[in-house]
Order: C-alpha cells, then structure tokens, then sequence
C-alpha cells in the first residue's frame, strides 16, 4: 500500500514539473513573439522615418537618413534570403556565418550615422560623408553579392530539376508513341475472325454431304432468299 502512494505521489509531481516546463516555456514563446512584434513594429516606424527624412529634407540629414536606408535595406534582404535558403541548402551555412560578421559592421555603420543625425556640427558631418557613403556601399555591396549568389544558386537547382523532369516527361511521351505503334500488329490480327464464320467455313462446318446435296438436287425455288421476296405459295392438289 505504501509503494501504491509513493508511485503515485511521483506521479503526481512529475505531472506537476511536466505543467510548470510548460507554462514556462508557453510564457518564453510569447515573450518572444511579443519581442519580436515591438521590435518588427519599431523597425518600420523608424524606416518610415528614414523615408520621411530622405524626401522631405535636404542636405546632411537627407543624405545620411539615404545612407541609413540604404545600408539596412540591403542587410535585411540579404539576411532573408540567406536564412530561407539555408533551410533547402546546407551548403548556405558558410554564407550565413559570413553575413553574420558582415552585419557586425553594418550595425556599427547604422549606430554611427544614427549619432551623425544628432550632430549640431553640421559641416564636420559634411566632411565626413565622403568616408561614410564608401563604407556604406563597401556593406551593401558585399550583402548584395551574397544575396544574389544565393538566388542564383537557388535557380541553378531549380532549372536542373527542371531540366530532368523535362527529360523524364519527354521519355514517357515517346514511350506512350510506342505503344500505339507496337498495338498496330496486334488489332489488326484481331480483326479477323477467329473461328471462321465466312461461305468457306460454313461449307466446312456442313460438312460434304450438304454440298453434294445440293449439287445434285439443286436450290429450292420456293425458297426464299431474299427478305423482300414473298413467300411462294405451296401447290395445293385437287
């Protein structure tokens, strides 16, 4: 009795802990669902900003709010592109780690020109701009060899697939062609009767008696061989 309540008070608290993980993990998951909404919603509001500055300004805040898009723009495709083709190709690993290191320096870039915005001191901005739009086109060029590296390798083995699946459909259309050719032979030999039913084989059938018969005999004229003939009628005797 006393091992039937140990078993299951263990039980009971393993069923216990089991509830706990799960609520603890179900809060982690909506945390972070929660995160990740406040920190996608933040990210469009401050583009859309970017966007406002780039049009509605002009001079040092305009360009630097251009470089700024600019930068995350290609970062954010890239890193789209990257993660969703690295699920298809593992190959894509090596790309995704070197993305990672290069969004190391965009996200520096983007915090410097960020600070740049607040500056008061307009005209040393200014002179450093030239340096900031060849660091600026130095990042996005290489997220964007990376994008379209991985795009192009993502259609390479699409085409390839593409081109077999061709093939496959091109044999199985000469293989069906084939079929009506070697079926040819074969209905035509069934056209023919099998057991014999022409004047030949009826003659065969009944056997030479019949034909002698009637070679000596002859046809009945009475008889009538045609449907649209009248019956003759029988000789009637007095």
């Amino acid at each position: 009795m006393e091992a039937v309540i140990l078993i299951l008070g263990l039980l009971f608290f393993a069923f216990v802990a089991l509830g706990v993980y799960a609520g603890i993990k179900a809060v982690g998951a909506a945390k972070r669902g929660v995160d990740r909404t406040i920190t996608q919603a933040r990210r469009t509001v401050e583009e859309t900003t970017l966007r406002a500055k780039s049009y509605g300004q002009s001079g040092v805040g305009a360009e630097l709010a251009q470089l700024r898009l600019a930068l995350r723009t290609s970062m954010r495709a890239t890193q789209e592109a990257l993660q969703r083709g690295a699920v298809e190709d593992a190959s894509l690993a090596e790309s995704l780690s070197l993305f990672q290191r290069l969004s190391a320096h965009g996200r520096e870039l983007d915090e410097e020109l960020k600070r740049l915005e607040r500056e008061p001191d307009r005209a040393t901005v200014a002179s450093l701009l030239p340096g900031l739009k060849q660091r600026t086109e130095r990042i996005t060029h290489s997220a964007d060899s990376l994008r379209w590296a991985a795009r192009d390798r993502a259609r390479r083995f699409v085409d390839d697939d593409l081109d077999a699946l061709n093939a496959q459909i091109d044999m199985e259309a000469g293989a069906l062609r084939h079929w009506t050719t070697e079926d040819e032979e074969p209905v035509r030999h069934q056209e023919r009767p099998q057991g014999g039913t022409g004047p030949q084989d009826r003659q065969r059938k009944s056997g030479p008696a019949d034909g002698t018969a009637q070679a000596i005999t002859g046809p009945d004229p009475r008889r009538t061989e045609y449907p649209w003939q009248k019956t003759a009628r029988p000789e009637t005797t007095n």
